[in-house]
């Protein structure tokens, strides 16, 4: 065990607080890559006829039709949301985390946190989820749930193109439905979203003083202002607290919080292995 790892723990175990902030190299490390293999086994066909390159730039294409565009969505939501196979890695991160005062704010959309064991209430997903879908417009601020609607797609697309009956509407305005992502200002931040947004606030004002752990997980500069600038902050403002970065050849920090910053440049599931030894 590395010194740094080992400083990791200790910060763990002495932390009244510990809040998670986990990117998509969180997910990567889980094994929910966008690219690869996993790309290649579930959308071959998609590949070799609109020459995609990775499940993240295919899902900005311009499919010529909303049947091929659900077609294509469908797959995506279904192997990233609901043909989910355990995590070990998000499970090892709950077990080090089980004793503690613990929140969790996530970029990522696929639901890997909850559907591994962590409590719906100590979560916050700023982005969205891939389990929702809103109008496109949009003409209201409420989210609705996709799974039974996906499934149905999945099983019944032929071609890559799915029935023209099945493509979602708006319930109000009857506009096309849309991926509950944050892409654009149209991004819907229904009730849920809000409530989330209110008990992470309620959890920062609680450890504002403290020893408190800032765990950055797979985080990289796509969205800093998110988690990792913010991270930044709350350590100058608070010489009680931690920060750590795990993050595999993105491992860094500014000089005003060297002293209290751990770098980890490393595989993020070995490093939560070594941790819980």
């Amino acid at each position: 065990m590395s010194a740094a790892i080992k400083k990791l723990k200790t910060a763990i175990e002495n932390a009244k607080a510990v809040l998670v902030g986990a990117g998509s190299g969180f997910s990567t490390a889980a094994g929910y890559t966008y690219s690869g293999e996993r790309f290649q086994r579930h959308f071959a066909d998609f590949i070799e006829k609109y020459h995609l390159r990775d499940m993240y730039s295919a899902g900005f294409y311009p499919f010529p039709t909303p049947e091929e565009k659900w077609a294509y969505w469908s797959r995506h939501i279904y192997c990233n949301r609901y043909d989910q196979p355990e995590s070990h890695v998000h499970k090892t991160l709950l077990q080090l985390l089980q004793d503690k005062d613990y929140f969790v704010l996530t970029t990522n959309v696929d639901h890997l946190f909850q559907n591994n064991g962590f409590d719906k209430q100590r979560l916050f997903y700023t982005q969205g989820d891939y389990g929702l879908w809103q109008c496109k417009t949009p003409c209201h601020q409420q989210t609705y749930d996709n799974e039974e609607a996906v499934r149905r797609m999945i099983k019944e697309q032929q071609d890559m193109k799915i029935p023209t009956a099945l493509v979602p509407h708006c319930p109000i305005c009857g506009e096309e439905m849309e991926m509950n992502l944050r892409a654009d200002a149209s991004f819907v931040e229904d009730d849920g979203w809000h409530a989330a947004a209110a008990r992470y606030h309620d959890f920062l004002s609680k450890h504002q003083t403290g020893s408190i752990l800032y765990l950055e997980l797979g985080v990289g500069m796509n969205t800093p202002g998110i988690i990792k600038f913010p991270f930044w902050k709350m350590t100058v403002a608070n010489p009680q607290a931690t920060y750590a970065c795990l993050n595999k050849g993105e491992a860094g920090s500014p000089s005003e919080i060297s002293g209290q910053s751990i770098l980890i440049d490393d595989d993020i599931a070995s490093v939560l292995h070594e941790l819980i030894r």
